[in-house]
């Protein structure tokens, strides 16, 4: 697990593929604790990454500092910008909104047609970064925070990220090409100013676009 901030509130880092976000055996809390070299101390999940995608994430290490920063998430303080590569190219630049809703029998989210029970709005802003070998680099902030959102929104316009398996029937032999790129907030103690950026891995498709 590697760490990019650390201080008594809060833990920046940067959470592998295939590692969930949640406090559970594996997941990014307990790397956390053992990149601290403490397997008891607080580390709270406060915004989550899917299983699959890799990136920056913040962590919280008190109560207050997890309240704090969820609250920051509610009132679209949070900062989130992504990376993605995906088959295809959008528009230049633009703004997906769409209704979602998780069909949890299947643990997929779906478009849907009209607002009712269950169904969330779904709201980013992208702007196409460059275009190589009929893929396209693509920057994402998101407006909210829907399970699978960028994945879902890009697939339903027929733009599946590379490397995508749950909503594209293409077969690219690369993990999932997602990358949690900034995050910006305000320290949840001293309320400073604070911004992370990451570049992804120079691996494929990356190294393409």
């Amino acid at each position: 697990m590697e760490l990019v901030y650390a201080d008594e509130s809060l833990v920046v880092c940067i959470k592998p593929s295939g590692v969930v976000s949640t406090d559970e055996p594996g997941g990014v809390p307990e790397l956390v604790r053992q990149a601290l070299g403490d397997p008891k101390t607080t580390v709270r999940t406060v915004h989550r990454l899917d299983q699959v995608v890799s990136g920056l994430m913040v962590l919280a290490r008190t109560e207050a500092a997890a309240s704090e920063l969820s609250r920051q998430i509610r009132d679209d303080e949070f900062f989130k910008e992504y990376l993605a590569v995906v088959h295809g190219c959008p528009e230049q630049k633009g703004t997906l909104r769409d209704l979602l809703y998780r069909d949890k029998a299947r643990r997929m989210t779906m478009v849907a047609q009209e607002m009712e029970k269950g169904v969330q709005e779904a709201v980013l802003d992208y702007q196409v970064l460059s275009f190589q070998k009929n893929m396209s680099k693509v920057r994402i902030r998101l407006h909210t925070g829907r399970t699978h959102q960028i994945r879902v929104q890009f697939a339903s316009r027929g733009y599946p990220l590379v490397g995508e398996r749950k909503y594209s029937t293409l077969e690219d032999d690369c993990r999932i090409a997602l990358w949690s790129y900034t995050l910006g907030f305000q320290h949840p103690v001293t309320g400073e100013k604070m911004e992370f950026t990451k570049e992804p891995p120079q691996v494929y498709p990356w190294t393409i676009v």
